[in-house]
């Protein structure tokens, strides 16, 4: 098994590095080979709808979002995790997000997802919507906690006094794992869903 980690804080060492790193104690116990990124401090832009990618099979800006892309279709996880700013993810990273998501063209149903967020109080819960999305458009499964994958700090390092969300990203690795797991023997076993063709049923024509 192997998981793919995208930190989308500019803080290298972080809260949210205090999270993935919980996560990453799990994995190895596990088994689970495991491979971070970190993005948030690049300069990244974003997608400007050109559709190159259809054409070139990759995004017209060739950067970290292009090196990235093989990584993400060989894994068996996504683990993607920010901090929140105004009650949203890093900018910088939803660009990334947009643009691997979009420019991709491999199959990544199946493909357990993970969003992980980080706040000193508030916007936990609308970031963790927001990041879920590109699993669930994917028909990537999403894996889920304890509660909502959250962790609480301000200065660095403080989430690492948050108990209960250090046990969140804990349960939330296992979790992954298992799941991870049993579809990998589901795939071998029964195979794929069978996929009818794709409708795409427009507003206005």
């Amino acid at each position: 098994m192997n998981v793919l980690m995208v930190n989308g804080s500019p803080r290298i060492n972080g809260n949210t590095s205090v999270a993935l790193k919980e996560m990453e104690k799990v994995f190895d116990k596990e088994g689970v080979n495991v491979e971070t990124i970190q993005i948030g401090n690049m300069d990244i832009r974003s997608c400007i709808a050109c559709n190159t990618c259809y054409k070139k099979g990759e995004c017209v800006f060739d950067d970290i979002v292009n090196e990235t892309a093989p990584k993400f279709e060989a894994c068996d996880g996504l683990v993607i995790a920010s901090p929140v700013y105004y009650g949203s993810a890093n900018a910088t990273l939803v660009a990334f997000l947009t643009r691997l998501f979009y420019s991709t063209s491999f199959d990544k149903t199946m493909k357990v997802g993970a969003s992980v967020v980080c706040a000193r109080r508030g916007g936990l819960s609308a970031t963790f919507d927001e990041l879920n999305k590109f699993f669930t458009i994917s028909g990537m499964p999403v894996a889920s906690s304890q509660y909502w994958n959250s962790i609480h700090g301000r200065e660095a390092g403080q989430a690492a006094e948050d108990l209960e969300g250090l046990q969140t990203m804990r349960t939330l690795a296992a979790n992954m794992t298992f799941l991870m797991k049993s579809i990998a023997l589901g795939k071998e076993k029964y195979g794929l869903p069978e996929r009818e063709e794709f409708i795409r049923t427009n507003f206005i024509r």
